[in-house]
């Protein structure tokens, strides 16, 4: 697929740069909240304006001036974007005026080699447009005067922008869709970290301190001469300890990437081993359909016993997902995690042949015989799939009555090792036979 050109929303903080992201993609992806310094991470936002198709990067407020580690990581992830895109919009405060922040901003974009536009922000009202005549002394060009709350010149930014793209591509679109690996689970066990090993880069920022990501930041790239979409997401707490703060809406978009992957990587810490709430995310990803593997990262440090954590894992959660060792730090395993992930996803996206199901049931009645009820013993007659992601099975049976819980479970542990689906959800439907009306 031809890479889209990228489009760097750049900006001091809290001047509404995610707002605008938003009302120019036509979506609510980008976090938005009346506390400044949200966005941290750049976040990617395809769109697409009079048929022209581009990326809208997300960047997290630069104050020059802000010494901190934080605002420092901020920063270099800010010049990454701008760096990599083909036009800059630098946005600004109409309403506050200019501030020293804009001026040392606008001092380093007036030495890009891409066309860089102002975006005067917070022009909630036509009739003060004038208010951006101040920015005109930036030395970039004309400001265009925007609302990102209510609309106003939103169109007219994207008629610049997209006059300002390079021609598009005209090399031919592959076919097939990437795979989506999402990145989840509890705050601080190093998420982004793994991400950033496996990418070679600093794709995603990485602080001691929990929380330090608060969006999902989708990263395009190639395994192994696969296409893969890597989604690093905020850490999930319970419900109930982020209600009513900006981390709830963190929180939501992390558990929404769970729901949209083909298979999802649930990050634990070694030192901690698998925790209740570690069982919990990875049974949240089960039950939305996803390929499921647990990685203990931290492994050089931690004194986690794998067996013990896997037996555990077995008897906890039915689906009975890998448990694989890996450490973000040295970078032991994180390819094979990755590539494993993409088996479970390809695993899951396959529809096995009818005839290899029915094969298959013929030798699990060979090994353990269906139940008997009151001397009349089950049936089991045949078995298809009919759908995939998540794989979806029927079994025709003499009675569905007397199918037990037991045997059902039996089944399909049978199947996932039959066919090395372990982690992969499976739905078996169990259909009786219609009784031959013998009356007229």
């Amino acid at each position: 697929m031809p890479r889209l050109p990228r489009v760097a929303i750049v900006g001091y903080p809290n001047v509404g740069k995610s707002t605008l992201i938003n009302r120019l993609t036509g979506s609510r992806e980008a976090i938005v909240h009346e506390q400044a310094g949200l966005t941290r991470d750049r976040k990617e936002l395809e769109t697409d304006w009079n048929g022209r198709r581009f990326v809208l990067v997300d960047t997290g407020g630069v104050d020059l001036q802000d010494e901190d580690s934080l605002a420092r990581s901020i920063q270099f992830q800010a010049r990454y974007a701008m760096n990599d895109s083909a036009v800059i919009v630098l946005v600004v405060d109409a309403h506050a005026g200019m501030r020293p922040g804009d001026a040392e901003l606008a001092n380093e974009l007036r030495k890009a080699n891409v066309p860089v536009l102002v975006a005067a922000n917070k022009i909630d009202d036509i009739r003060y447009a004038a208010e951006t005549a101040e920015f005109y002394g930036l030395g970039l060009g004309e400001p265009i005067a925007v609302s990102a709350t209510q609309g106003i010149g939103a169109g007219d930014l994207l008629d610049e922008i997209t006059k300002h793209l390079p021609d598009e591509d005209d090399a031919e679109e592959q076919e097939d869709e990437p795979v989506r690996i999402a990145v989840i689970g509890r705050p601080n066990v190093g998420k982004s970290s793994l991400v950033n090993k496996l990418l070679g880069q600093d794709r995603v920022i990485v602080a001691d301190k929990a929380g330090t990501t608060r969006d999902t930041i989708d990263t395009p790239i190639e395994i192994d001469g696969r296409e893969v979409i890597l989604v690093d997401t905020a850490g999930i707490r319970r419900r109930a300890k982020v209600a009513g703060t900006v981390d709830y809406y963190a929180q939501i978009r992390s558990e929404r990437a769970a729901e949209r992957a083909d298979a999802v990587i649930v990050v634990c810490d070694a030192t901690e081993g698998i925790t209740s709430d570690d069982m919990r995310i990875a049974e949240m990803a089960m039950k939305a359909g996803c390929a499921t593997i647990l990685a203990l990262n931290k492994w050089d440090v931690g004194e986690t016993d794998i067996d013990d954590a896997r037996a555990r894992v077995g008897v906890k959660l039915r689906l009975r997902p890998d448990v694989m060792t890996v450490s973000a730090l040295n970078g032991r395993n994180v390819q094979r995690v990755f590539m494993r992930a993409i088996e479970l996803a390809d695993r899951a996206a396959e529809r096995l042949p009818t005839a290899d199901l029915n094969r298959f049931l013929s030798d699990l009645q060979a090994i353990r015989q269906p139940p008997a009820i009151r001397g009349r013993r089950l049936k089991l007659l045949y078995m298809t799939q009919f759908e995939t992601r998540p794989p979806r099975f029927v079994v025709k049976v003499s009675d569905r009555a007397r199918v037990t819980r037991d045997y059902a479970y039996f089944l399909e542990n049978r199947l996932r090792d039959r066919y090395e689906l372990a982690g992969v959800p499976l739905v078996i439907d169990f259909q009786g036979r219609e009784k031959r009306n013998s009356d007229k």
